[in-house]
């Protein structure tokens, strides 16, 4: 195993630098400590043809310019905030709205367009890369000096660990994910509309036009948001669901997963023979189709489209603060935030 590095890009006096961790089956994983963003990811299909499985760019301008989202870590809440406002211990916070009124991602300058420290870590059977990052009092509108730390680390397994710990010293919120793009297809050969996803999930929430949850949790049964039994992520396209057309026809919903840990989240292209099994300690998945990706805007020469690639996001319930019933994301002051994903590639 070993890890490549190289200058990807100059910042305001920082450098962005391109670290590419390559194990002993040919699997690559190259991130840049620009937003933590994953850049590109090599596996083999079952001819073993090595080609890359998620979208990404090669310049540092494309993700300034055009970037939604790709390959980021997102925070300090991943998914939107109602008006863009927290109340924590009877005190309002506004933070930045960045999203039709609302808060997505982390705001204007989150956790996905900031510079982070980054270190090398090289064990026997895995390389590591540690993203740090002191996220001050009052930065996008959010409480608490808070210290993150993301840890990628690529194995002989052909999986991908990607943990998160955060530590704050005031009462704050904290909910992140990885916003991946993934096309099994190989070098986007084709979209993601045969694709098969399967879910351990039983229920799904409701969304509203501006896509904020409305506190529903409906049940996945008899639509077209069962994929316990697995289900062609094409199927959320061609029916008449109400909430497939609010998402823009295909799915941008949070599901609430029954198992943690255990096979809950399995994506496989039948033409590539390349599958995706992810597992997680989060309480759901959003699964978010690229419906709104569009045609102005280039992806390593392939013009992007609609369903070029889409998300499993990792993650706490988007807007929960409204919603008392959802899992809460408040961390308090002085708790260790921890959360692991694997990501394990198969052929």
């Amino acid at each position: 195993m070993r890890v490549l590095q190289e200058k990807f890009a100059d910042l305001d006096g920082q450098t962005v630098t391109a670290y590419t961790m390559v194990n002993d089956n040919n699997m690559e994983v190259t991130s840049i400590n620009y937003g933590c963003i994953i850049t590109k990811i090599l596996v083999p299909d079952r001819n073993g043809v090595v080609e890359n499985v998620v979208l990404g760019f090669d310049t540092l301008e494309e993700y300034q310019k055009y970037s939604p989202y790709f390959g980021a870590v997102c925070g300090r809440h991943a998914g939107r905030i109602a008006n863009g406002e927290i109340t924590l211990d009877g005190t309002t916070y506004h933070l930045e709205k960045n999203n039709n009124g609302n808060h997505l991602h982390g705001g204007l300058q989150g956790f996905d367009k900031v510079v982070w420290n980054a270190e090398v870590r090289e064990e026997t059977d895995s390389i590591s890369l540690q993203f740090t990052y002191l996220s001050k009092d009052g930065e996008e509108g959010y409480p608490g000096n808070l210290e993150m730390k993301v840890t990628y680390k690529l194995t002989n397994d052909n999986e991908l660990e990607i943990s998160y710990q955060g530590l704050s010293d005031k009462r704050t919120v904290l909910n992140v994910t990885n916003h991946s793009y993934f096309n099994l297809s190989g070098n986007l050969k084709s979209d993601i509309l045969n694709h098969t996803l399967t879910l351990k999930s039983e229920r799904f929430l409701e969304l509203n036009e501006a896509l904020i949850p409305t506190g529903e949790i409906l049940p996945v049964e008899d639509s077209s948001f069962d994929f316990r039994t697995g289900r062609k992520i094409k199927d959320g396209t061609l029916t008449n669901n109400p909430q497939n057309i609010v998402a823009g026809n295909g799915y941008d919903h949070p599901f609430l997963l029954v198992e943690n840990n255990n096979h809950e989240i399995n994506l496989y292209d039948d033409e590539s023979g390349r599958g995706l099994v992810i597992e997680t300690d989060q309480p759901a998945v959003v699964l978010y189709t690229g419906n709104q990706l569009g045609e102005d805007l280039s992806v390593r020469g392939v013009t992007s489209r609609n369903h070029l690639g889409l998300c499993l996001e990792t993650q706490g319930l988007p807007d929960s603060l409204h919603h008392p019933h959802f899992p809460s994301a408040v961390l308090e002051k002085d708790e260790l935030y921890k959360s692991v994903t694997r990501y394990k590639f198969t052929n």
